[in-house]
């Protein structure tokens, strides 16, 4: 059963971003990408108040996501991501990106333990990923 409303474009479109972003990080880097996404989507808090679907989440600017500056993550989504894709919107987490709202690439360095106010919850491959403090109320 879904999190959260969507149709196929969307799954589509979220399949897109879990490529264009963490496609070198493998299966589960995507996953951990497309849980961001849905959270985004989920949140109650800071920027994401009024992101409310997965296709205002993926396209949401500014803050939104860089993948979808670059031509990569406009090619179709295929079989494989569309599947990891569904699987995020039936409810799958995956850590270190359970909760999170941000990730970043800190090319080859450390994570630093907290980002804009936000927690490091760690790091998959070449992600750090981050979630707010329980006081943000996300949700």
């Amino acid at each position: 059963m879904a999190i959260i409303a969507h149709n196929n474009e969307e799954v589509k479109l979220l399949a897109r971003l879990m490529r264009a972003e963490a496609e070198s990080d493998g299966k589960k880097g995507m996953l951990c990408v497309g849980n961001v996404a849905v959270n985004r989507a989920l949140a109650k808090c800071y920027e994401f108040k009024n992101v409310t679907t997965v296709y205002k989440a993926v396209t949401m600017q500014p803050g939104g996501f860089e993948a979808t500056y670059k031509s990569y993550f406009y090619q179709a989504a295929r079989k494989s991501e569309i599947e990891l894709a569904k699987r995020i919107l039936n409810g799958e987490k995956v850590h270190p990106a359970t909760n999170a709202l941000w990730f970043y690439n800190p090319h080859g360095q450390s994570c630093r333990s907290t980002w804009y106010g936000a927690y490091n919850t760690g790091k998959y491959k070449s992600h750090c990923f981050y979630t707010p403090p329980d006081s943000a109320k996300c949700y």
